[in-house]
């Protein structure tokens, strides 16, 4: 037996205890050997930043409630963790702190694992590790050799939003309004070497194994789909002049409307392009330009919300088929990277091209017309207002002004357009993707070094195998600016691999997506000589994956196309890392502040604020605690520190415990939901585990129970009880193993405890049905409030154990029966009375008792029954006139 005092509910004395047994049973951890199916659950692993958060705490939360449960249904569950350790964050906090960025993070994983631990997750410490250890990035070094070796892994210049003040490159997301998210620097656009992977390689089984999941949300799906962009089209090329009209290299532009060909009017090109960049060589305003343009992202989004801005570069292409000659300009809305690089504008049917064109003065052209027009105005189509004729795809059109091609429908014009260019050499058709190959370097020192040696001679060639890791050194002094590796020609120095001659290291590093890309896989194999060994396929694939929605595309693509390498490397045997995907919501809270004189905000932390509430709870008034004077409501929004309105998850354990925590987690709102933090509800729930303490209490004070249920002999009020409790069962099991609606099984099971508080009945039978209600409850709640659920398992007389170990309740079907059902009595609809019925009742005799409910006859006077409709065990509805 505990030694917790059943009438003294102390959470941080009982889930200390708990906490311990579980340790010291080494109650989590798990293998291979067993004949139990296995169940993969897997939360995205954290970034050390040195504290747990709210967000992380509902994340995994939801995680350990699917695996205890998974665990109580007869599965073999894995539930490890990891940290995703690398990164930018790590150097910012190490030159403010005046520490290594080794130092700083292996310091917050130690505090946050002891955070994780206090929440009683059942994880597998065993299979931990940090993804900044040289026994884990080993791998990802040796993969990365093995993509150099079948070209999946090469380097190549590209451009890049550039911060001249951290030195590193950025991901589009980190571009906001033009500047670097963490040094406020304007970016640059800057064309520096660069490592890739060839995702476009995988782009149609990437968009093909879409179709597979069928236990991913669609709105991720449909994310993905539109990332990876499928599109066909054709190319086609255009020929060049220059000024003086000598011939230049042609152009090359993909499009997805060659049905608009002759409407082209322009032809745009990004200012990197090579005819860019021999046209300013000989124009100083243009050159200025392009300088210009090298500020700002390089992000669609920022392409798309920019002012439209391009010149002439004096350069000619000629038409394909009409041979005319149309200016090219450079446009700030077309990059390199997308595509060629070139773009044909067809200002008449697009809405870019139409702004563009608009500015400059450039003509537009109609070439399309809707063949079923609904108003005169589609009808008189004018080229000064731009409209999306094509945009509709349930509409037909033809081509106008096309000169032979006049007539055509869309695929008419388009097979007739393939069809020549292929036979004149002039296009081809071609099938494009919206996805670009993936950067893998960073320029920055915390990061996995990419394990490449520059040779004079050789060129870039991969470290060898043996050779591997090649380690990051971890005891630097950050001064604010640059890697000190790139510095420090001593960890540069070395020879080259294939002939012995002085070369030097790369010193960029891996993007940290590459990091979080295979990490789920080594879990499944830890001390494998290999990234994974034959447990990646007893494990594989991930059965149920959790995390937030902003992961969505990036990371979710990289871990989708990470598990195709592995596989196509016979690492294991799946197409795709994750059967199931569940986005959960964010952590929203309260915000409060006060204007500055400045125009800036000082925002107030929801603890230090008083608030009034109105009748329906909502906030009409707030004043800080420290002055008492008024603040502004600012409104609902994610937690977050610069909006100071995060909730410490250790201040609430602290003060209400870790189950606590956990059951407001959950029952606030369903997972895939925005939760709003409110203490009022937490100290709710606090009040709900006090009464279920009690009620056990009340229960074991009472005595052993002496005899088992004799089912044959209960009462009507303990059949109501019993019934009572195996619909429980039922919707609880259901709720958490097929619908994931924790917060409906905590409302049914609350529902019971309130029934089971009235149930006063001290005979043998009615203890012992409290008893199976009680032990019912705590199984129930187990993957919610574990710790609670321990203990009170043991008071209820059962030997210290893990209840995990133990099968989770299941609905008795004869429980379910009732003897008696109350049916409503509605007269065209409208509820006009009640009868009590025997189960068995027949369909005629129900007809009868119904018509003849002496409130139904009252409504019925003067009116002749039509037909009447029966709801077996529900509702009878007669219908009259």
């Amino acid at each position: 037996m505990s030694n917790v005092e059943i009438n003294a509910y102390d959470p941080q004395q009982v889930e200390s205890t708990a906490q311990s047994f579980w340790e010291a049973s080494r109650a989590f951890e798990v293998a291979e050997t067993t004949d139990k199916p296995k169940y993969y659950c897997l939360s995205m692993l954290p970034y050390p930043s040195g504290a747990l958060h709210m967000g992380h705490v509902r994340n995994y939360t939801i995680g350990d409630v699917i695996s205890r449960y998974k665990r109580m249904t007869g599965f073999n569950v894995l539930q490890p963790m990891g940290w995703d350790a690398f990164g930018l964050p790590a150097e910012n906090a190490a030159i403010k702190n005046k520490t290594a960025p080794a130092k700083w993070t292996y310091a917050n994983i130690a505090h946050m694992r002891s955070q994780l631990k206090s929440l009683g997750y059942a994880i597998d410490w065993t299979r931990e590790f940090a993804t900044c250890s040289p026994d884990y990035y080993v791998h990802e070094q040796r993969m990365f050799v093995r993509l150099m070796r079948k070209g999946l892994a090469y380097r190549r210049n590209s451009v890049v939003n550039w911060d001249p003040v951290d030195n590193t490159v950025l991901a589009n997301e980190q571009v906001i309004d033009g500047r670097g998210w963490r040094s406020g620097a304007l970016v640059e656009k800057r064309e520096i070497p660069q490592w890739f992977l060839r995702i476009t390689d995988y782009a149609q089984e990437l968009l093909d194994g879409l179709d597979e999941l069928d236990g991913w949300p669609e709105s991720v799906k449909t994310m993905q789909r539109n990332w990876i962009g499928r599109s066909e089209g054709l190319e086609i090329e255009f020929q060049v002049r220059d000024a003086d009209g000598s011939a230049l290299d042609p152009l090359r532009v993909f499009t997805t409307r060659p049905d608009t060909l002759m409407g082209v009017s322009f032809v745009s090109i990004a200012g990197e392009h090579p005819l860019a960049q021999h046209a300013a060589s000989s124009n100083p305003a243009l050159a200025a330009l392009l300088a210009e343009l090298k500020q700002g992202g390089v992000s669609e989004a920022e392409l798309e919300t920019q002012e439209k801005r391009g010149m002439d570069t004096g350069l000619r292409a000629i038409h394909p088929v009409t041979g005319e000659e149309v200016p090219v300009w450079v446009a700030n809305f077309v990059l390199m990277g997308y595509g060629t690089g070139a773009v044909m504008a067809v200002p008449g049917h697009d809405q870019r091209d139409f702004e563009f064109a608009s500015k400059y003065a450039l003509p537009k052209k109609q070439v399309i017309v809707l063949k079923d027009p609904r108003n005169d105005e589609e009808r008189s189509w004018s080229a000064d207002e731009w409209k999306d004729w094509y945009g509709d795809k349930t509409r037909q059109i033809e081509l106008i002004n096309s000169a032979e091609f006049d007539g055509l429908d869309f695929q008419g014009a388009f097979e007739a357009l393939a069809e020549r260019f292929e036979r004149k050499g002039q296009g081809q058709r071609r099938v494009n993707y919206r996805l670009r190959d993936w950067g893998v370097s960073r320029q920055r020192y915390w990061g996995c070094p990419i394990p490449v040696i520059y040779c004079g001679k050789c060129g870039a060639v991969p470290v060898p195998e043996d050779q591997l890791p090649v380690l990051l050194p971890e005891d630097v002094v950050l001064e604010g600016t640059g890697s000190p590796i790139k510095s420090d020609p001593q960890w540069r120095k070395c020879q080259c691999p294939e002939c012995g001659a002085d070369a030097e290291r790369e010193t960029d590093t891996f993007d940290t997506f590459m990091e979080s890309s295979w990490y789920y896989a080594r879990y499944t194999s830890p001390g494998a000589r290999e990234a994974v060994d034959k447990r990646g396929n007893y494990w594989l694939p991930v059965d149920q994956y959790i995390g937030g929605i902003e992961h969505a595309i990036l990371h979710l693509m990289y871990f989708r196309f990470f598990h195709k390498l592995l596989r196509d490397a016979r690492m294991v045997d799946s197409n795709e890392p994750a059967k199931n995907l569940l986005c959960q919501g964010m952590v929203i809270a309260e915000t409060f502040y006060r204007e500055l004189p400045n125009g800036g905000k000082d925002w107030f932390n929801p603890a230090d604020v008083d608030v009034v509430r109105d009748e329906r709870g909502r906030i009409t008034g707030a004043t800080l605690r420290a002055d008492g004077q008024p603040v502004v409501i600012g409104g609902v929004e994610k937690m977050s520190k610069s909006k100071n309105n995060g909730v410490d998850p250790q201040t609430m354990v602290g003060k209400y415990g870790a189950d606590t925590v956990r059951l407001f987690s959950m029952f606030a709102a369903p997972p895939e939901q925005s939760l709003e933090w409110n203490e009022a509800g937490v100290d709710g729930m606090a009040r709900f585990l006090r009464r279920l303490w009690a009620l056990v209490a009340r229960h074991v004070e009472a005595g052993v129970v002496s005899s088992a249920l004799d089912v044959a002999s209960l009462t009507a009020p303990q059949k109501d009880l019993r019934r009572k409790l195996h619909e429980t069962i039922a919707k609880v099991g259901d709720d958490y193993g097929r619908r994931y609606s924790f917060n409906t099984a905590i409302a049914a099971v609350m529902e019971l405890l309130n029934v089971l508080g009235k149930f006063d009945d001290a005979s043998d039978n009615g203890r012992a049905l409290r008893q199976e209600a009680l032990e019912t409850v705590v199984l129930l709640l187990n993957p919610i409030t574990p710790h609670a659920c321990h203990a009170l398992w043991q008071q209820l007389g059962h030997a210290e154990t893990v209840l995990e170990d133990i099968a989770f309740p299941q609905a008795d079907p004869a429980a379910l029966k009732r003897d008696a059902l109350t049916l409503a009595v509605q007269v065209n609809g409208k509820l006009r009375g009640t009868i009590e019925v025997a189960a068995d009742t027949s369909r005629e005799q129900l007809e009868a008792l119904g018509l003849a409910e002496p409130n139904v006859v009252k409504f019925l006077e003067g009116m002749s029954v039509r037909k009447v409709i029966i709801v077996p065990g529900k509702i009878i509805n007669i219908v009259a006139g």
